[in-house]
């Protein structure tokens, strides 16, 4: 077994994964990866998302086409279209704890992910059948990262005192 890397090391380390090696991710490690999304916190616990698990590579390259930087979906091994109940903002913010879940649960069997936003609602609904009813706006594409895999752009964080204040906002 190797070094467990504690949460905060491991973040410091992270970055989003957008090449991906062609290797497929066997069917019982997406499971794996949902089952332990699911248990994402959400408003009153009300858990307002379905996982829809897109593998078909056209599916893939189609829907990379429809956000305005979601071209790593098309070499994705699958990506996970992150459909809500309803348009509302805490169904939205559900949404994003979710999404960050999925993607911390694919870390612990080494795969890359990384979160798509998608400007064509309605084209990408049509694409995924899913219903006009229904909330969606995001996918997150995952694959076992390429050797090359490197974060898009390299740069520090703005520091703890430009991002937080005590109290008040002043």
């Amino acid at each position: 077994m190797g070094v467990m890397l504690k949460f905060s090391e491991w973040l410091h380390k992270h970055f989003a994964v957008r090449q991906f090696s062609p290797d497929r991710v066997p069917v019982e490690t997406i499971l794996a990866i949902v089952a332990t999304a699911r248990r994402a916190q959400s408003s009153k616990n009300c858990q307002p998302w379905t996982f829809l698990v897109i593998r078909n590579k056209e599916t893939l390259a189609s829907l990379s086409l429809l956000g305005d930087y979601a071209w790593h979906l098309a070499d994705a091994s699958f990506a996970i279209a992150l459909v809500g109940e309803r348009q509302s903002m805490w169904n939205s913010f559900d949404l994003g704890q979710v999404a960050a879940v999925l993607q911390l649960s694919a870390w612990e069997y080494g795969i890359g992910a990384c979160i798509a936003a998608v400007f064509q609602v309605e084209e990408a609904k049509r694409l995924l059948h899913i219903p006009e009813e229904r909330n969606f706006f995001a996918a997150v594409s995952f694959g076992f990262p390429d050797e090359n895999a490197r974060p898009a752009r390299m740069g520090g964080r703005k520091s703890i005192d430009a991002l937080t204040k005590w109290e008040r906002w002043e």
